[in-house]
């Protein structure tokens, strides 16, 4: 991945000060290069503000006649707590019924990416994912469901490792709660 040069120095710079606010010396031996490793990982853990969901989405639009249900799930992300900045990671299943058109498979999970790869909250996501494949895609409805663990919640504050967090969010035709119920008994299907 390629990096802005001003940037990745400036964030390298401040990753150098929070080392030695810490109470370490970033000139010792193990920690000569963290400062820009860590810059580096959090560019590239952020990259989703350089990328354009629409654009992605419009892509690889194809006509199709059907109008069932497709699904995509269990794509795996990894985002960053805004209010930590601590990981979350987990898996989003992406459903909509198609009026006409379909989008290419891949380009549902690099929508998860736009969106994960940002500084975030996971309601804020999962919205913002169904919200964009909506206006993007011609679809008769769209619904989006992420279950994530998040580290804020597991190596600070409460400490609790084992709760997990399950967000959705809905469009169109998914308003009708059977609708939903079909979308997730075809979640547990087992190809």
């Amino acid at each position: 991945m390629e990096f802005n040069k001003e940037k990745l120095e400036g964030i390298a710079e401040h990753m150098r000060a929070i080392i030695e606010l810490l109470g370490e010396d970033p000139t010792r031996e193990g920690l000569v290069k963290t400062p820009m490793r860590a810059a580096k990982a959090l560019l590239e853990n952020t990259r989703g503000y350089n990328q354009d969901g629409q654009g992605i989405i419009r892509s690889a639009i194809f006509e199709h006649p059907g109008s069932q249900m497709v699904i995509v799930k269990d794509i795996e992300f990894y985002s960053l707590c805004e209010h930590h900045i601590l990981p979350f990671f987990g898996k989003v299943s992406v459903g909509y019924i198609p009026t006409g058109e379909i989008v290419g498979l891949s380009k549902l999970a690099r929508l998860v990416d736009v969106y994960s790869r940002r500084l975030q909250v996971q309601e804020r996501m999962t919205r913002e994912i169904c919200q964009e494949l909506a206006e993007s895609l011609s679809s008769m409805g769209v619904i989006v469901v992420c279950e994530a663990q998040h580290l804020c919640m597991k190596m600070r504050g409460v400490e609790k490792q084992g709760a997990s967090t399950v967000t959705m969010h809905y469009t169109g035709e998914f308003e009708k709660v059977e609708l939903r119920n079909e979308f997730f008994e075809l979640l547990k299907h087992q190809c």
